[in-house]
């Protein structure tokens, strides 16, 4: 897919931020939408269906974390990758974006060179991307009473069904790949967000939490300063 082919949602309350972004997009092929909260994010968002909504963190009506979570329940945005915009230091505001679901964040203020070569790398991780899920041969992978349809980002436990934010379903479908091997940090990075992108330390530790709570903890276990492995 070319870059004129990807659609950008630009969240943000800030007309001047997004004038910003938008234009420097633009400028490189991208089609380009906006909202200034996170409800109309979330109505541009089911009609345009993108590739990556930027989302910022304070804003009025719906700030980009409530919004965050919503956009994770609409099936048609599974796919869809995530990233919040958060001020330097704000560490609070990256473990929350990454526990309601983003797959990112991007520092402001951003340069635009940085802008555009983040956006590429996050692009990447759209369904045009090697998926770390290759080593999986069915669409249907089943280990005791769990289900997971890669194909839907799906899970099953027993009755209940869930679909999962993007990473937490790539870091499942990684571990469960090779139950009882132990992946590294370093691996779990490579494969799952790409050693092109730079996420914060705690990211695999709120995503392995998520995880955890949804399926149970006895199937997640932590090598301490190794990594972690699935059990069946």
């Amino acid at each position: 897919m070319s870059e004129n082919q990807f659609k950008v949602l630009l969240v943000d309350d800030e007309l001047d931020i997004l004038e910003f972004l938008s234009y420097n997009l633009e400028k490189e092929g991208y089609e380009v939408f906006t909202a200034r909260n996170g409800a109309e994010a979330i109505k541009v968002a089911e009609k345009q269906l993108p590739h990556l909504i930027i989302l910022d963190v304070m804003m009025p009506e719906m700030d980009g974390i409530a919004a965050c979570e919503e956009l994770r329940k609409i099936p048609a945005l599974s796919s869809t990758v995530i990233a919040f915009l958060t001020a330097r230091g704000e560490d609070y505001s990256q473990i929350a974006g990454f526990e309601a679901g983003a797959d990112d964040y991007i520092t402001k203020p951003v340069r635009p060179k940085v802008l555009v070569s983040r956006v590429k790398a996050l692009l990447k991780r759209t369904g045009e991307a090697t998926q770390p899920v290759e080593v999986v041969d069915t669409n249907t992978v089943t280990i005791g009473n769990l289900l997971i349809d890669k194909e839907r980002y799906l899970i099953r436990i027993g009755d209940n069904e869930m679909i999962l934010p993007r990473k937490e379903f790539e870091l499942l479908s990684l571990l469960v790949s090779k139950p009882g091997k132990v992946f590294t940090r370093e691996e779990i990075y490579y494969s799952v967000w790409g050693e092109n992108v730079v996420v914060g330390d705690r990211t695999i530790d709120v995503h392995i939490r998520k995880l955890r709570e949804k399926i149970g903890n006895e199937h997640i276990k932590t090598l301490k300063g190794i990594g972690y492995k699935f059990v069946e």
